[in-house]
């Protein structure tokens, strides 16, 4: 597939996804209601937030989160910082980035779905949360100035993109010098199944197109990225395995042997870097 029918793929499964939101099951990365495998509780999405977290925004932001990590937690925000998010969703890692940056701070949001903007301007809205700017449009051609934001982060949405190298080089050219990229993603240890990797399906639900950790961390040097580290925060095992492969992609046929080798090769990582000053 194209680069652009990759993109409309995700479009068209997010703008379903936000449609559901309050008049369906709450559905995770992966898409299976209420979880993964029929009702399973996700093992992508779920804790990702604390109680206290959780308060601080409408239950539809929580609800439309389709994340893998919770970046606001990790990416160490300041008052008065300007905040971007990269696929903002429902709008759960802005809101609580505007908290954190405060009054005097400013945290954006960029989605190319319109039913997720929608949804994020009403969750802002009901939140009483001023300090936020929700943009239309994709994350490989970023609708801001050069140099002009403190901190980037991402919550599971770069892995989703086909051209990865043209996110990395927005992401570094709309941060001011000694910016940082501080975004939670899905990252490989190991290659996937062929048959996996190639399944639209898996690519929507956050899988198929995740890099390497080597390929990730490579292409972040090779933007100009420096002080770069990859986190782990959640290491996926054969026991997830199953349930994840039957909701992402129940047409690949995948052996048991295939199941258990994936036993630890997808991870949920924090992945930081910095823009030099120079």
């Amino acid at each position: 597939m194209s680069h652009d029918e990759i993109r409309e793929q995700v479009k068209d499964r997010y703008a379903a996804l936000a449609r559901k939101v309050g008049v369906a099951p709450r559905q995770g990365c992966c898409g299976g209601a209420g979880g993964c495998g029929g009702g399973a509780e996700d093992p992508i999405t779920r804790d990702l937030y604390s109680a206290s977290e959780a308060g601080q925004v409408p239950g539809h932001a929580l609800e439309a989160s389709l994340g893998c990590g919770n970046p606001t937690a990790l990416a160490e925000l300041v008052p008065g910082e300007t905040v971007l998010d990269l696929g903002s969703g429902g709008g759960i890692d802005v809101l609580l980035s505007a908290r954190r940056v405060g009054p005097t701070g400013k945290a954006y949001g960029l989605d190319m779905t319109p039913e997720m903007l929608e949804l994020a301007r009403r969750n802002a809205a009901q939140a009483g949360v001023t300090n936020v700017e929700f943009l239309q449009g994709t994350i490989e051609h970023i609708p801001l100035p050069d140099a002009s934001v403190d901190v980037i982060i991402s919550n599971c949405v770069i892995n989703l993109s086909a051209d990865k190298d043209q996110v990395l080089r927005e992401a570094y050219r709309v941060l001011k010098p000694g910016g940082r990229f501080a975004v939670s993603d899905i990252v490989l240890r190991r290659p996937l199944p062929p048959a996996l990797a190639a399944s639209v399906a898996a690519w929507t639900g956050c899988v198929a197109g995740a890099l390497l950790e080597t390929e990730y961390t490579n292409k972040l040097a090779a933007t100009g990225f420096a002080e770069i580290g990859v986190e782990p925060t959640r290491v996926y095992t054969e026991e997830d395995a199953g349930p994840l492969l039957a909701a992402y992609a129940p047409d690949v046929p995948l052996g048991a042997a295939e199941i258990a080798a994936l036993d630890g090769a997808v991870i949920s990582a924090f992945v930081r870097a910095k823009k030099p000053t120079r």
